[in-house]
């Protein structure tokens, strides 16, 4: 028999079942034995009578036997409404030590309040055995599945771009080098040229879900040197204004199915109201803002400081909007160009046709429409000096390439912002920054 998630006991009860998981509690009192088993996702009790002398050599096994050790239990699941864990519990027929905890735990991953986040990320492998932790990655997982679902839905392809790359993408600065064979190589920052190849190849909807690599000396709370990105790209649209009203479904269509499953236990755990945000998102001038956010809380800054938002008032820009239009997001338009990326499209007055979102005080995407005429290309790509570093990038645009557009969502920060999370260090699986590389 194959062993049964603990979550799908209850459509066995009065059969034998086969459960595997880790050791979680034992209470050995005089009579009886009741030891809990905790997979990932739920825990049951296995009673074990002494009295009874099939039973010895399971309760000589239990009574030698250290927490967080693996078993698999065969035994009959009855119903048994007196047990304060799911009503229910196993009588064993046999136990089967799968691995033995060898060790004293480094720390007790059921009460991370006192621990250090170092230590704690020192032994990843234990702290992610809280069973907190381990709700953040099944919602990010689920967050992943319904984003994807919604582009599968409007006809998106998902692509795998490589992440060696030959010459340092974007900006040239802020790129991992690499020693490739006699040559270097870089580490891809985005999948940016090669999701706008894909136009250029005809594929006209594309969407990729990836690593990304950041070589930025930050140690903020939202950055990291490696991070998860879902980007997106697609053709044929008539202004960035379709870029940014299919990012605006592609998360209330994620939040709407987060909140069908997981509202009630987002607001248990993590103490956050879940909202599904109201089409469409509202949207805002760069320069509107500044002039809203002096008038409406005293907030003022240097003008040479208005060509891009500062931190602080990123995070006043979450309660500009629940102030003025009663939703969480913010759309952010009208960037100087000379800010960003020479692949930008730009208008007849030099302003960037494109946009930031924030959520909840904080940046969660960049896009815009693309520039997709060669020669606009080559001469914005020469003001940045880049023209070199990018001349196979220049090439995808000689041979015809529709109108399009995309952006890019960091996974990671927008599962801390979703559950209240004070750092992307948690809600990565293994967090790389400046000073980590282990485990």
């Amino acid at each position: 028999m194959k062993s049964i998630s603990i979550k799908n006991l209850k459509e066995h009860f009065d059969e034998e079942v086969v459960v595997s998981g880790f050791v979680d509690n034992i209470r050995n009192l005089q009579w009886v034995q009741f030891v809990i088993i905790r997979d990932n996702e739920s825990k049951v009790q296995v009673t074990i009578e002494k009295s009874e002398e099939k039973n010895k050599e399971m309760v000589e096994l239990i009574e030698n036997l250290p927490l967080e050790s693996t078993v698999k239990i065969t035994g009959k699941l009855v119903e048994s409404p007196k047990v304060k864990l799911n009503g229910m519990e196993i009588i064993p027929e046999t136990i089967e030590v799968t691995s033995k905890s060898l060790e004293e735990l480094p720390f007790n991953f059921k009460d991370l309040d006192n621990v250090n986040i170092d230590t704690r990320l020192d032994y990843r492998f234990i702290d992610l055995r809280n069973e907190k932790n381990t709700l953040i990655f099944q919602i990010q997982s689920e967050l992943t599945k319904y984003m994807r679902e919604y582009l599968y839905n409007n006809e998106f392809t998902e692509i795998h771009t490589p992440k060696l790359i030959g010459a340092a993408s974007e900006s040239g600065s802020e790129v991992f080098e690499v020693k490739y064979f006699d040559r270097k190589a870089y580490l891809a920052q985005s999948p940016q040229f090669y999701k706008q190849m894909a136009m250029s190849a005809g594929l006209n909807r594309i969407f990729e879900v990836a690593p990304v690599f950041r070589a930025e000396n930050s140690n903020t709370s939202r950055h990291a040197t490696e991070f998860t990105g879902f980007d997106v790209e697609f053709s044929y649209i008539d202004s960035y204004e379709d870029v940014m009203n299919l990012e605006a479904e592609l998360i209330t269509y994620a939040f709407e199915k987060i909140s069908d499953k997981y509202k009630d236990k987002i607001k248990e755990v993590f103490g956050m109201d879940l909202v599904v945000p109201k089409l469409p998102f509202p949207k805002m001038k760069l320069a509107d803002i500044y002039k809203e956010l002096e008038e409406r809380y005293g907030y003022k800054v240097e003008e040479s400081e208005k060509t891009d938002l500062t931190t602080e008032a990123e995070k006043l820009c979450y309660k500009l909007s629940k102030d003025m239009f009663d939703h969480e997001f913010l759309l952010v338009t009208d960037y100087p160009a000379d800010k960003r990326a020479f692949y930008h499209m730009r208008d007849e007055n030099g302003v960037l046709l494109g946009y930031d979102l924030l959520w909840r005080g904080v940046e969660i995407t960049s896009g815009a429409q693309r520039e997709n005429r060669y020669d606009e290309l080559v001469k914005n790509a020469e003001e940045k000096g880049l023209k070199d570093d990018v001349k196979f990038y220049l090439e995808f645009f000689k041979y015809g390439c529709p109108p399009h557009g995309g952006f890019g969502i960091g996974l990671d920060r927008l599962t801390m912002l979703l559950l209240g999370i004070p750092s992307v260090k948690e809600t990565e699986f293994l967090f790389r920054g400046p000073n980590r590389l282990n485990p």
